[in-house]
């Protein structure tokens, strides 16, 4: 997987795909708080996903200023990959913003979607 480094034996059931700014469509106040839910959930369950991906807008949970970046700190410290999209962060001109995971290319969002039992878009 690009500049991932992916230990080849673990394998969670499933990836998690952010594609906006938050969960549904709502504004974006509640659609930043629904997704602060989600991840706090997430992080505290006991199957943590194989990797979450973020394009789009969705790329914009990862950078300087989201609410969401100490859960995705926690996520990541945790074994998650978070993979954003490169091609997003510079459509956006965004690059220089990113404070968690790694930036990859659709490559990488395309394999680990590919190892995962099943994709969940929430």
């Amino acid at each position: 997987m690009g500049d991932l480094q992916v230990d080849e034996t673990q394998k969670s059931s499933f990836v998690v795909v952010f594609n906006t700014d938050g969960m549904g469509h709502a504004p974006a106040e509640l659609r930043l708080r629904l997704a602060g839910i989600y991840l706090q959930m997430l992080l505290d369950s006991q199957q943590l996903p194989y990797a979450i991906c973020f394009y789009g807008d969705g790329v914009k949970l990862a950078l300087e200023g989201s609410p969401v970046l100490e859960v995705l700190h926690e996520l990541s410290a945790r074994g998650v990959y978070l993979i954003l999209c490169s091609t997003c962060l510079n459509y956006f001109g965004l690059r220089e913003q990113v404070q968690v995971g790694v930036v990859g290319g659709m490559h990488d969002i395309l394999e680990a979607q590919l190892r995962a039992d099943k994709v969940i878009t929430p």
